[in-house]
């Protein structure tokens, strides 16, 4: 197709392929002006660190969710939340792309971590510098249903909840202080719920997020 591959992954999901089975996977490649890439080389300590919701586990950590589903009983056709459980878990992925873009243009945002696999525990620390780590809140937000239900049907640590799943962040923007109320204003204008989650603080070591 006459593109460069400059990145990808190999994806562990034990108990869906068969023999015989593979995975097709796309990629897409973006550019950008280098005075313009988001690094996290703006970060200071002091920043506010603001949570952009999701809407459901966006797609990580389902090895673990069919291992509690097997190991719990449950059906994917038990009622849930106003639904089926079945229907919860496949809750389309949130995109915050067009939210962000115009904050992006005005350049009001320090960095950006989007939670994937790794939840805010190992997603957070990679925009962080040298000299500052998160104190992030845990019951800043209100965690979704899903994650607790998942939580106590698989007997998972609290630990490995902030390790696997997004627990219902699915973004998180690291902001001046000055900005916080305009940026969250504009993203729950465009429907997305924000919550001022933490801050960013000085420390003596390696870029990390820390619990309160």
């Amino acid at each position: 197709a006459g593109a460069a591959l400059v990145g990808g992954e190999t994806a562990e999901m034990p108990g869906l392929y068969a023999p015989g089975d593979y995975d097709l996977a796309g990629f897409c490649v973006g550019i950008v002006e280098r005075d313009r890439i988001l690094d996290g080389s703006r970060v200071r300590p002091g920043d506010r660190l603001l949570g952009l919701a999701s809407s459901g586990p966006h797609s990580n950590g389902y090895s673990l969710i069919r291992k509690v589903l097997e190991t719990s009983g449950a059906t994917l056709s038990q009622p849930f939340g106003g639904t089926t459980l079945g229907e919860a878990l496949l809750t389309p992925t949130r995109i915050y792309v067009r939210a962000l873009a115009p904050l992006l243009a005005e350049d009001r945002l320090h960095a950006l971590a989007h939670i994937t696999g790794g939840g805010i525990t190992e997603n957070l620390p990679r925009v962080l510098p040298q000299g500052c780590r998160a104190r992030v809140r845990t019951g800043a937000w209100p965690r979704p249903e899903l994650f607790g239900w998942l939580q106590s049907q698989g007997g998972i640590t609290e630990a490995e909840m902030l390790r696997t799943f997004n627990c219902g962040i699915g973004m998180v923007a690291v902001v001046s202080e000055h900005e916080c109320p305009g940026v969250t204003a504009h993203c729950e204008g465009q429907g997305i719920p924000v919550w001022p989650i933490g801050e960013v603080e000085t420390t003596e070591g390696p870029a990390t997020v820390v619990y309160a």
